[in-house]
């Protein structure tokens, strides 16, 4: 009957005090990089130790355990404890939790130093975008968040941005079948099933450039900047109940003026600039120019309409007719009072 393999065996754990540890010259670990070691101090007071040091007796002379322990895997945990110990905020013989390994292991320290740091695979951008989600749904704050994980607040917002894209573009990007800029192009629009669109339509046609994502889902809104927008003022907007859509990720020159289907009037007093009447036609106004209800006068072109530009030669040829009009209504009344207007200059 063929042996069944040995069980597999794992080290054993125990908490070890802080001041009986040391580094290891089998560290591999030799360039700074990634958090610093005060970041990483401060998230530890804040957590814990999410992960024991990799540890293994030193050995004397004659072969014997010293009773102290050197750090193969875990150096700069080691490291962020003793900036602790140094502020005077962790005792010097705290309990420091170790997975020890037997100092004459067939595996050398070297490769569990190398092991630990090259196996360890980054969160996926998307589940950074869902995680941090998740924070805030579940009560934290944007700058909390950014506190705590060494960002500032305008990184966790274009996080929570991407997070609240379409499911369908999150599993394009998941798939890789989308870049990461392509997917931010989407954030523009809140509006999904408008996000899934332009995703197949520009799909389809292959031009699927961050560009023309931005420019297909703004087609039918509003820049804040346009002099249109303006006359309504962005603020007369978003309290008559319009919302303004921001890039996150480009200048957007103050954003888009989103659809406001359920805008209505001013409440008395809520602007400072505009009279409650004024607000609510300005507000009617911008909502009619948005559904392709532009309001137009009698003869004239609409409000917000503009002019169709002329050709540069029927605009010469106009200017020349209105002048020869009014050289010839010159020529008329000098005709039909000569005597008086001899009389004037006399």
């Amino acid at each position: 009957m063929a042996k069944s393999a040995p069980k597999l065996t794992l080290n054993p754990s125990r908490d070890i005090p802080l001041d009986r540890l040391e580094l290891s010259q089998s560290n591999v670990r030799r360039i700074k990089a990634g958090v610093s070691i005060e970041a990483l101090a401060d998230d530890i007071a804040r957590r814990g130790l999410l992960h024991g040091l990799n540890v293994r007796p030193i050995l004397d002379e004659t072969g014997e355990e010293t009773g102290r322990y050197e750090i193969p895997a875990g150096g700069r945990r080691y490291r962020a404890l003793g900036l602790r110990v140094k502020r005077k905020l962790l005792a010097r013989d705290a309990p420091i939790p170790c997975v020890v390994r037997a100092a004459n292991d067939d595996i050398l320290a070297e490769d569990d130093s190398y092991a630990e740091n090259a196996m360890r695979e980054a969160l996926h951008p998307l589940d950074q975008f869902r995680a941090m989600q998740a924070m805030v749904d579940k009560g934290d704050d944007v700058k909390a968040i950014a506190a705590h994980h060494f960002v500032t607040p305008a990184v966790v917002r274009q996080r929570l941005k991407l997070a609240g894209v379409s499911p369908k573009l999150h599993d394009a990007y998941a798939d890789d079948e989308i870049s990461l800029e392509q997917l931010m192009a989407f954030t523009i629009s809140d509006d999904f099933e408008r996000q899934v669109q332009v995703f197949e339509l520009l799909t389809e046609s292959r031009s699927l450039a961050p560009h023309l994502i931005r420019q297909k889902l703004t087609e039918n809104v509003v820049r804040a900047a346009d002099k249109r927008a303006r006359f309504v003022t962005p603020d007369a907007y978003v309290e008559a109940g319009g919302g303004i859509v921001r890039d996150l990720f480009e200048a957007d020159g103050g954003g888009w003026l989103a659809d406001a289907r359920a805008a209505r009037c001013f409440r008395a007093g809520s602007c400072d600039r505009l009279s409650r009447a004024a607000a609510c036609a300005r507000a009617r106004l911008l909502l009619q120019l948005q559904q392709g209800k532009l309001p137009a006068g009698r003869g004239e072109p609409g409000l917000f309409q503009q002019r169709p530009l002329e050709p540069p030669r029927l605009r010469a040829r106009r200017s020349d007719r209105c002048a020869r009009s009014r050289m010839e209504g010159t020529a008329a009344e000098i005709g039909r009072g000569g005597v008086g207007s001899s009389a004037r200059h006399g």
